[in-house]
């Protein structure tokens, strides 16, 4: 093995070398390693033990033994080798191991003759990682958790804290999904090219999950949650990168649109800012060009979905200077095709809602009616907020209280009760 030979430094300052080595190894390819390592060792817990590991030998060896010029395979033969020895001491008491030991050494041996250091298949053991935390025989929440922890890395107590749920939760909820990938079993494969669109969805949901909950958080003190949506474009990215399918251009493309708002969605102090109000010159412009270069990437494809028209809507947004220079015309055409595509009472609610800036509001008053006659959108506090304010504009002040007052009973975000009692308290 080919080594790198460290500056002639004192014992101390190699060791602190080696270690922001390390952690930068950590940080960039933790996910690419455990990926390999899963489809290895055939186990989720056995991998992630194995993993720590051998970067533990890695702190320990390398200060004396110089670091190996490829570093990443390295450390996944070293952790193949220390999922053998407690495979091993497992077998002392468990025969049923016998066989997984003599197969993971004799797989060891036939890469060490093939000369094999896994670089090839590191890219797809990440896409095989992905599709398997996103099986949809996993419940989505769980789906959720495990790809946030296995896929992005993060602490259980992490995601607990982003979804305001408990770390004990959280984590019953991986040890479940990890439990019936090993029972189903659930393969560690990527899809064949049939099943490719259908379980291309399952992952891009996912995704899209993380980043709404993201963009505009359920409960809490605050609208947005940067980790989450920040994970959610990373993980966008990691698929474009791996599969770089029109939906997932548009996916990536939505979100990036999307996020480029956040600095002025609220005030300094947290208060909840609409799109009307926001002072444009804080949106993120590098995000809305990468975002608006993948959109009509996408739309050349004509293979594109729902995403990518959510994605044009949200480009017409990002690319007008006023809410009254806004093109709402385009925006209520391109929710018709959604529409089409993807029939949504969210949807048909965000278009009735565009039809009021396009038609006025008692127009868009009709339409809300409409939508919440249905009943599925019944406790969605955003269906009445937006049937308060077309009372509110036609000047019809206590229908317009009452459909506040609806909403606030149904919202747990701070920002958005502290929004709604301001407007009830200046009808009042």
């Amino acid at each position: 093995m080919s080594e790198r030979v460290l500056s002639e430094r004192s014992p101390e300052e190699i060791s602190a070398q080696i270690r922001e080595l390390l952690d930068s190894l950590y940080r960039v390819d933790s996910g690419r390693i455990l990926a390999t390592l899963i489809r290895l060792l055939g186990d989720f817990d056995l991998a992630e033990e194995a993993m720590h590991e051998a970067f533990a030998a890695a702190l320990s060896l390398w200060p004396t033994s110089g670091v190996p010029g490829s570093p990443r395979p390295w450390l996944i033969s070293t952790a193949r080798f220390k999922a053998i020895d407690t495979l091993r001491r497992r077998a002392r008491f468990d025969a049923s191991q016998d066989e997984l030991v003599r197969h993971l050494e004799a797989q060891s041996n036939s890469a060490e003759r093939s000369n094999s250091t896994e670089e090839d298949s590191l890219e797809d053991d990440r896409l095989r990682l992905i599709f398997t935390c996103c099986h949809p025989s996993l419940p989505p929440e769980a789906r959720v958790a495990l790809t946030l922890r296995e896929v992005c890395g993060l602490t259980t107590e992490e995601i607990a804290k982003a979804f305001l749920t408990t770390p004990r939760t959280l984590a019953q909820r991986i040890v479940r999904a990890k439990t019936k990938i090993r029972e189903t079993p659930i393969p560690y494969e990527v899809p064949t090219p049939q099943e490719l669109p259908e379980r291309l969805g399952a992952v891009l949901h996912v995704i899209y999950l993380v980043f709404n909950e993201g963009y505009s958080a359920a409960t809490g003190a605050e609208v947005t949650r940067a980790e989450l949506t920040g994970e959610a474009i990373r993980l966008g990215r990691l698929l474009m990168e791996l599969r770089p399918e029109p939906d997932v251009m548009g996916l990536l493309s939505l979100m990036l649109l999307q996020e480029s708002r956040r600095a002025a969605r609220t005030s300094p102090t947290g208060e909840l800012i609409l799109l009307e109000n926001q002072d444009r010159a804080l949106w993120n412009k590098e995000q809305i060009a990468e975002g608006v270069a993948l959109l009509e990437r996408a739309l050349k494809s004509r293979r594109f979905g729902s995403y990518t028209l959510q994605a044009a809507i949200a480009a017409v947004h990002a690319e007008a200077e006023s809410i009254a220079m806004t093109d709402w015309r385009q925006i209520v055409a391109l929710y018709d095709q959604l529409l089409r595509i993807h029939p949504s009472p969210v949807a048909q609610l965000n278009r009735a809602v565009a039809i009021a800036m396009r038609d006025g509001p008692e127009a868009g008053l009709t339409h809300i009616d409409a939508v919440l006659e249905h009943g599925e959108l019944a406790n969605y506090y955003l269906a009445h907020s937006a049937r308060a304010d077309m009372y509110r504009r036609l000047g019809r002040t206590a229908e317009a209280l009452a459909s506040y007052e609806k909403a606030l009973a149904l919202t747990q975000q701070e920002p958005e009760r502290q929004f709604l009692q301001e407007r009830i308290r200046r009808l009042k």
